[in-house]
Formats: structure tokens, C-alpha cells, sequence
């Protein structure tokens, strides 16, 4: 297992609003299931962005994790990208 952050620039869209309670149970299950360690969003950004943090086997599961997030269903996220992540001081460090 490795460890991936995900950088999320979510749209201006004012839908975010309204879809955000289903994007935050949602991704609740992700950290349920053990898959999703840390998110939240970025604090003083230009436009709404955050960082989430997964456990996973390879970065396409947690492609597949995120292909279901309803902020991806709605056109609501912008861009991502998910980046292998090597924490080696902290909470997540072995």
C-alpha cells in the first residue's frame, strides 16, 4: 500500500453549495472503508481546491474511489490529479 494525495480544483459553479452534503458522505464511506485517510478543504486559495489523502494499492484505485464522488458527477471538479506520496515524518509515517 502507498500512500496518494489528491489535489481537487473544484469550479466556481454555486451547485457546490448545494451538492456539497452528498460530496462529504460520500467521501465519509471512502474513510469508513478505510481508503480515504485525511481531507479537507485548502484555506486563502483564489478559487475552491482541496487536498485529499488515500491508502491504496495504486493510483487507479483511487481513480475508480473518485470516479463515483458526486462533485465528479455533478462537472463540479475542474481538474485533478492523484500523485504518489512518500510521508517520511508524521501521523502517516511508518
Amino acid at each position: 500500500m502507498a500512500f496518494y494525495v489528491v489535489n481537487y480544483h473544484y469550479s466556481s459553479d454555486p451547485r457546490l453549495e448545494q451538492v456539497r452534503p452528498a460530496h462529504r458522505e460520500f467521501l465519509g464511506g471512502l474513510v469508513s472503508s478505510g481508503l480515504l485517510r485525511a481531507s479537507g478543504p485548502l484555506v486563502g486559495v483564489d478559487s475552491p481546491a482541496a487536498v485529499l489523502i488515500f491508502e491504496a494499492d495504486a493510483p487507479a484505485a483511487v481513480e475508480s474511489a473518485l470516479a463515483d464522488d458526486p462533485f465528479q458527477k455533478e462537472g463540479l471538479v475542474q481538474r485533478w490529479d492523484v500523485t504518489e506520496w512518500n510521508p517520511v515524518l508524521g501521523v502517516f509515517a511508518s
